[in-house]
């Protein structure tokens, strides 16, 4: 197989699609877990290839705007760095940072989408509206970038261009956070600048966030999206479900089948799928928090983690099988 214009090693199974018995899809992709003291404890396939974060780059992005001056905490922070389900408080909030900069929605560059949430979607047709900018999942990003930029000084209008002060105030804090140099740039689905790391520097990413002293730039980020899971994806969403069963957990995820996580005391871990399948990726987040240990932390949901940990699925009105983690997936 290639990725990033290499030729790189067969990743191993990480999840398996079983129906009635019968093992019918498989997932191959590659992990890495941190230990609490940052070394490498759990590994499958080639986490150290370069790999496009995707959404997970946005606490990254986030920190470069706080880093740049944008004044946000809490609620309005956590959107700022998440993917929103596009449900109406989102819409709100993303609202809320462009006005405390004196924009409108106007001002956003992300495509206008439906919301991500379907069931947000179809309330939204059902009562005449449609796509829009501020409905995209990155709406609240793109406003903090705007807001960022009205705070540093920086022109709005070409705010996603890659040799725009931001975004290359981005790309220092994604090298920064990772430990290691872009291997490759590109544009995201939102049309921002996009970097390539490897999962393993994702992950370190994460753990320098939960890690960093209080009051940072890194640990605003971290505080902020796991107080408010909601804000960082939606009421329904399986990263908010994750943070609310393990006490200290921060989770994002990325299209293509990306997940990243850290736990408060430094374990930390990312996942990518080669086939960019999103039903794969909790699956395997929850085998490795189970590798990690992170799932006996005072207060962790067993039960819920259970509940995450498989993607039921039905034949006619039965449950017949199951999307799990592959056999003995993980190493230590």
């Amino acid at each position: 197989m290639e990725r990033g214009g290499g030729a790189v090693e067969t990743n191993p199974v990480l999840v398996e699609v079983e129906r009635s018995g019968f093992v019918e899809s498989r997932h191959r992709g590659s992990a890495a877990g941190l230990a609490a003291d940052g070394a490498v404890a759990v590994r499958a396939g080639t986490p150290d290839e370069p790999i496009f974060p995707r959404s997970a780059n946005k606490p990254m992005q986030a920190v470069a705007m706080l880093r740049a001056g944008l004044d946000l905490d809490g609620e309005l922070l956590a959107l700022a760095a998440g993917s929103h389900s596009g449900e109406d408080f989102h819409v709100e909030g993303a609202e809320k940072i462009l006005a405390g900069a004196g924009l409108s929605a106007a001002a956003l560059r992300c495509p206008a989408t439906w919301p991500l949430d379907p069931e947000v979607g179809l309330e939204v047709a059902r009562t005449g509206g449609g796509r829009s900018r501020a409905r995209m999942n990155c709406s609240g990003k793109h406003a903090g970038m705007l807001a960022a930029c009205v705070a540093a000084g920086w022109p709005t209008a070409t705010y996603l261009e890659p040799d725009h002060p931001l975004q290359r105030a981005v790309r220092d804090a994604v090298e920064d956070l990772t430990g290691e140099p872009p291997a490759a740039a590109g544009v995201d689905g939102c049309g921002a600048p996009l970097f390539a790391v490897s999962a393993t520097g994702v992950a370190r990413a994460f753990r320098a966030l939960v890690l960093a002293a209080p009051g940072t730039p890194e640990r605003r980020v971290a505080d902020a999206m796991r107080a408010h899971p909601e804000w960082t994806s939606g009421t329904r969403r399986e990263e908010r479900r994750l943070m609310d069963a393990v006490p200290g957990l921060l989770v994002k995820c990325g299209a293509e089948g990306v997940d990243a996580f850290a736990h408060a005391d430094g374990r930390a871990g990312a996942i990518k799928i080669d086939d960019g399948a999103m039903r794969a990726r909790t699956p395997v987040t929850v085998a490795l928090l189970r590798a990690l240990g992170i799932d006996a932390v005072p207060g962790a949901d067993s039960a819920a983690l259970d509940e995450l940990s498989v993607v039921r699925l039905n034949g006619g009105e039965a449950i017949v099988g199951a999307i799990r983690p592959a056999p003995d997936v993980f190493t230590i």
